[in-house]
């Protein structure tokens, strides 16, 4: 098979989720195929290190402008020169005018339902209407479409109504880098490098409402309004402006005091803060999936999490389940874990074990028979 996959912001600085994903679907493919022929299509950008080619994969960099306009007229173009037998778009989008069989990964439709122009970044609501425009373009010429949980599946047929065995879900995965770390050399060279308090709470998230940074930052000034001991935060990739206007709405300027803004921390460093933290918050409002759950399990780290969306599937059972909505579930938490010695909480090698049932070369396995299935079938169907 030549197999062409979309891997636009792999190579840029900063990565995020889907940028993660893909990279780490990647590098599992390339462990576990050395057959079929790849073409792993990116758009130009500072780190290209991060990804090295192989005798069957191949790195085509593909200059262009803003996302919309590098999918829509930059990549069809090179898509037409391979002439591959797939074509795997990983971010939720793709070429609405593509004549090669498609597999897109959707990862979540929340933007289907529902655009707030009153929140979010400019660059975020802008991002929303291009999949709002694109998805339902793209939807139907699909010959599979992968999403990442039970939950995301329901949701993706059921808007679009979309006929059985349309949509597969293949879990998303920790990197292996995620693990107990017992070097207290290298952990506290990343709690000097971060300048982090001995105790603190670690929050992953950006500003994207979905992310609840409000009814967090709530729970924490309760946290130290109501007891004597200091509780510290530590939230990477969220800025100064933006905090300050979070807490000006929340009514709690000295709460300052108890934040730590580290910036933006490469994946790499992430094992060495869930394992320096006491426990892991992630209660956003939606997530389709949500690998950090796993990350901080895979460190042994206690996470506590929402009762909503993907979460309880993912965590199936081992994290700490919260309504996001409130502020003093999450407060309660905390200071559930925080009560309690290491020995009387939830058992870390429980946590470790069920994060070990995740791996990316499960998840790259699952994808390349996706792959072979539409290979076949797309042959069958031409030889008829």
């Amino acid at each position: 098979m030549k197999i062409a996959i979309e891997a636009q912001r792999i190579f840029r600085k900063k990565k995020h989720g889907m940028d993660i994903v893909v990279l780490e679907l990647i590098k599992a493919l390339q462990i576990i195929d050395n057959k079929n022929e790849y073409y792993i299509l990116v758009k130009p950008d500072i780190d290209s290190g991060i990804l090295q080619e192989t005798p069957n994969f191949k790195i085509i960099e593909i200059p262009g402008s803003s996302y919309p306009l590098w999918e829509q007229f930059s990549l069809p173009k090179v898509i037409k020169k391979i002439k591959p037998d797939i074509v795997h778009c990983t971010s939720n989008t793709a070429p609405i005018t593509s004549k090669f069989p498609l597999i897109i990964t959707l990862h979540d439709i929340l933007y289907m339902r529902h655009i707030d122009f009153t929140k979010g970044s400019w660059y975020q609501r802008l991002g929303n209407l291009y999949r709002r425009w694109n998805v339902p373009q793209v939807i139907n010429k699909c010959e599979k479409i992968i999403t990442v949980s039970k939950f995301e599946k329901e949701e993706i047929e059921e808007y679009f109504s979309l006929p059985p065995g349309q949509v597969e879900v293949i879990y998303n995965s920790p990197s292996t880098l995620f693990k107990p770390i017992q070097d207290r050399t290298k952990l506290e060279y990343y709690r000097q490098k971060y300048r982090l308090p001995q105790k603190f709470v670690f929050y992953l998230g950006n500003t994207h409402p979905n992310k609840n940074i409000r009814n967090v930052l709530k729970a924490l000034s309760m946290l130290n309004q109501e007891n004597e001991e200091p509780f510290y935060i530590v939230m990477p990739d969220i800025e100064k402006d933006f905090l300050g206007k979070i807490l000006q709405e929340i009514g709690d300027h000295q709460l300052k005091e108890y934040i730590f803004l580290t910036g933006y921390i490469p994946n790499h460093e992430l094992p060495y803060l869930y394992n320096l933290s006491e426990v892991f918050l992630y209660p956003s409002f939606y997530e389709s999936f949500g690998i950090p759950i796993l990350e901080s399990m895979a460190c042994g780290t206690p996470v506590i999490t929402s009762n909503t969306a993907a979460m309880p599937e993912v965590s199936n059972g081992h994290a700490y389940i919260v309504d996001p909505r409130q502020a003093d579930e999450i407060k309660s938490a905390i200071m559930n874990i925080y009560s309690r010695s290491a020995k009387d909480r939830p058992c870390a090698i429980d946590q470790i074990h069920y994060a070990k049932n995740f791996s990316w070369e499960k998840t790259a396995s699952r994808v390349l028979k996706l792959y072979e299935e539409v290979y076949t079938s797309k042959r069958t169907t031409s030889h008829k």
